[in-house]
């Protein structure tokens, strides 16, 4: 996995789930076991993250008018930055002074709120005004009382396509005709059966379901578990309706059979192995680094269903850390409104300050890469249409029950029935 793949996906697709067992690679703040800096000693702020968040160089505008504190960054991959994160909680040692928590995971943690810092103590429930709602929301304990987590970023949905294929495939490439081809996911496959009877070298229409079936999910009113914390997969019937669709772009032969964030997936953005892909903002960074040598070919349209989101992060401070009051200010800072726009225009995740959408930076932020797609205005209007989903304690294991489950039908190992079954057997065991 590159640096900057940090906005999930991987939940959904990989083999492995959350558990206690997980390898403890890199992590752990050195701060969390000092006993504090003497006189004159600079503070070390240890940050976690699971990914490039384009923070390095924040950190110096920072230190230039803190010059007492000092700031080291670990940087892991986001499943074992996860693991690492729920062990250092559970034996209270080696946890940074701060870490990112991506949104598949945030309700396990603020379940937890006696293992973090409330950073109301320190002032920055002084916040709340400046973010989405559901987005504050999904920072704070369980009863309201404590503000566990500032956000970073939301996930608002597009779809990137590559123009030259769909030209190939004898299919509109400018990007509002793209968009009219698929007002819904029905229409969005039939388009894809379109593009695999053209018979483009190299080339399918998807790059695997997984994706999919997570951004239809997203668009439902209601996903994983319902409002008490129940896990509905058996009962939703969007969740199913999600599912079936997913699978008939296998059953259709229109997915690269790529899964993502794996090496042979980041080589088919550059082999232009598919022509489609869900795209949050944040995936926009991660297509310029992997097909570099394919600028202007990649453009951004309208996502099926209209609205959704992908990913997120919020910033935390463990309890354990020593500098709970230096980490929450270096949090103040790295979620401003001033840096979160500064990190889209350099990395394209997109900010969950709402005041910004409207914003001429934003709103007329292009990137050559993409065609000049607007994607500031594309991602605004796709944040502005969002709706809040509440997301259960154990999200991202039943999300990698589910996607397990659509791997084994795209390797041919189940039919979807079969998988299904197993899916909410494994479903079951998730506690």
């Amino acid at each position: 996995m590159t640096p900057r793949i940090r906005r999930l996906g991987l939940s959904l697709l990989t083999a492995s789930a959350l558990t206690l067992a997980a390898a403890c690679g890199g992590g752990g703040g050195d701060s969390a076991t000092e006993a504090g800096a003497a006189p004159g000693e600079k503070i070390k702020l240890t940050v976690d993250l699971f990914g490039d968040f384009g923070f390095k160089p924040l950190y110096e505008e920072y230190k230039k008018s803190h010059p007492d504190i000092e700031i080291v960054e670990n940087v892991t991959q986001f499943n074992d930055h996860h693991n690492n994160l729920v062990k250092r909680l559970a034996t209270n040692s080696g946890a940074g002074d701060v870490t990112a928590v991506e949104v598949g995971y945030i309700s396990t943690f603020t379940a937890q709120p006696a293992k973090f810092t409330d950073l109301k103590q320190f002032g920055l429930d002084k916040r709340q005004a400046d973010y989405l709602d559901w987005k504050w929301q999904q920072g704070l304990s369980k009863d309201g009382a404590q503000v566990l987590g500032l956000g970073t970023d939301v996930g608002g949905l597009a779809m990137c396509y590559r123009k030259d294929l769909f030209e190939k495939a004898g299919l509109p490439s400018e990007r509002d005709k793209v968009a009219a081809l698929w007002p819904t996911w029905e229409e969005y496959i039939a388009t894809g059966k379109k593009f695999t009877a053209a018979n483009v070298a190299g080339a399918k229409f998807v790059d695997s379901p997984g994706e999919i079936f997570r951004a239809m999910v997203n668009q439902a009113p209601v996903g994983l578990y319902d409002a008490q914390d129940q896990i509905i997969v058996d009962s939703n019937p969007d969740v199913k309706k999600a599912w079936d669709l997913s699978n008939q772009l296998t059953q259709e032969g229109l997915t690269a059979k790529l899964a993502a964030f794996s090496p042979p997936w980041n080589t088919g953005f550059a082999k232009g192995s598919f022509a489609t892909i869900i795209c949050p903002a944040w995936m926009t960074g991660f297509i310029q680094e992997q097909a570099q040598d394919a600028s202007g070919k990649w453009d951004i349209a309208a996502v099926p269903g209209g609205s959704g989101n992908s990913g997120g992060s919020h910033l935390m401070v463990p309890k354990q850390s020593k500098h709970p009051k230096e980490a929450a200010e270096l949090i103040d800072f790295l979620t401003s409104k001033e840096n979160q726009a500064k990190v889209f225009k350099e990395e394209g995740t997109f900010p969950s300050i709402p005041e910004l959408y409207d914003d001429p930076e934003i709103q007329n932020f292009t990137k050559p890469f993409f065609g000049d797609a607007p994607i500031g205005k594309i991602y605004s209007d796709a944040a502005k249409a969002l709706k809040p989903q509440h997301l259960g304690p154990k999200e991202a294991d039943v999300r990698v029950a589910i996607g397990n489950g659509l791997g084994r039908v795209e390797q041919g190992k189940q039919t979807p029935d079969q998988a299904w079954a197993q899916v909410l057997e494994d479903v079951k065991k998730i506690k």
